[in-house]
């Protein structure tokens, strides 16, 4: 399993339409093959920084959803108009667990 950790800072007047293009993107997502789940965060440090952290099965998904035509679009729009700044992260998870089945549980 894989994650991508999107940290984004929209313009002030970009943020709107980032939120709205992500909206519309979520449709497409869900059906590219290997996609597990997303969630969006908004940072309490920085109003301005948006968290989109991202589950995939492997990097083939994730490199699917990269170049997925509509993606790719509005990434170009992101960067050229909505963006001040953005920073990818991706990531192989090496441990995956939740309170029940913590390793650590007695």
């Amino acid at each position: 399993m894989h994650v991508v950790i999107f940290e984004v800072e929209p313009h002030e007047k970009g943020k709107d339409r980032y939120l709205d293009l992500a909206g519309q993107l979520r449709e497409k997502l869900v059906n590219v093959d290997g996609f597990i789940s997303i969630e969006r965060f908004q940072s309490l440090n920085n109003p301005h920084k948006i968290l989109s952290l991202s589950t995939w099965r492997d990097e083939e998904a994730i490199r699917l959803w990269r170049e997925q035509s509509e993606h790719k679009s509005t990434q170009k729009e992101g960067r050229e108009i909505l963006f001040a700044g953005y920073r990818i992260r991706v990531a192989q998870v090496v441990r995956d667990y939740c309170l029940d089945s913590s390793p650590w549980q007695n």
